[in-house]
């Protein structure tokens, strides 16, 4: 599904944000990675939807080596990722359903597609009865799910989460995990960063450690190690 090579990634001012990177994720999986901040977790995140471009190495998608693509080819390699992201981005003047059904529109889905699905994430997620709120009527845990949801709405094979529970208490993170393990199980790969020692210990999924830019631990059934 995707598969890193002698990837480097350096930004102006000669400053390496990851190092000889050789990684392969399998269809299916759920891949947790950690690493101290700085460490080049995100960095890696945004390689795979190209939001990033490699300075060395090669990055393969679903088959495709994402630095070749054109721009013009960007989105259809994008509606088959889904990006969770921790500060939400959610658009505040429009409610739930039309939040997520931006994602669609902006694709030129019809409206028919648009009716069928936003209600269908919306049920999966946990929202039912939300549809006509406004974000700032949603809990912290909420609007997650919201961008979950959004995330969801072009049953992307890939979903990449970026500290989606860095910001809510316990109780609502584990809420959030669980929904990530559930989609999951539905076949979609899950690659999540996050810091939450308990959170990754008591999960026993794939481990991978990030120091200094270098993957320094590979774990199938991993704990926190930092």
């Amino acid at each position: 599904m995707i598969t890193f090579k002698h990837v480097y990634k350096t930004y102006p001012g000669n400053i390496t944000a990851l190092r000889d990177i050789n990684l392969e994720i399998k269809p299916e999986e759920f891949v947790i990675i950690v690493g101290p901040s700085g460490a080049g977790k995100s960095t890696l995140l945004k390689l795979i939807n190209r939001e990033e471009k490699a300075t060395k190495g090669k990055v393969i998608v679903a088959g495709k080596d994402v630095g070749l693509l054109k721009n013009a080819q960007l989105p259809f390699l994008r509606r088959k990722i889904g990006f969770v992201f921790q500060d939400f981005k959610l658009l505040p003047k429009r409610t739930i359903f039309e939040n997520i059904a931006f994602a669609l529109e902006v694709s030129g889905a019809p409206d028919e597609k648009i009716q069928k699905t936003v209600p269908f994430v919306i049920k999966l997620v946990g929202l039912a009865g939300t549809e006509d709120k406004f974000p700032q009527e949603l809990s912290g845990g909420e609007k997650q799910r919201v961008v979950i949801a959004r995330a969801l709405v072009h049953q992307p094979k890939i979903l990449i989460a970026d500290e989606p529970t860095g910001n809510l208490d316990m109780q609502t993170a584990w809420g959030i995990i669980g929904l990530l393990v559930k989609i999951n199980k539905f076949g979609t790969t899950v690659i999540m960063a996050t810091h939450n020692k308990e959170i990754v210990d008591r999960l026993r999924k794939r481990v991978i450690v990030i120091e200094k830019g270098q993957i320094v631990a590979d774990q199938k059934l991993g704990r926190y190690r930092i």
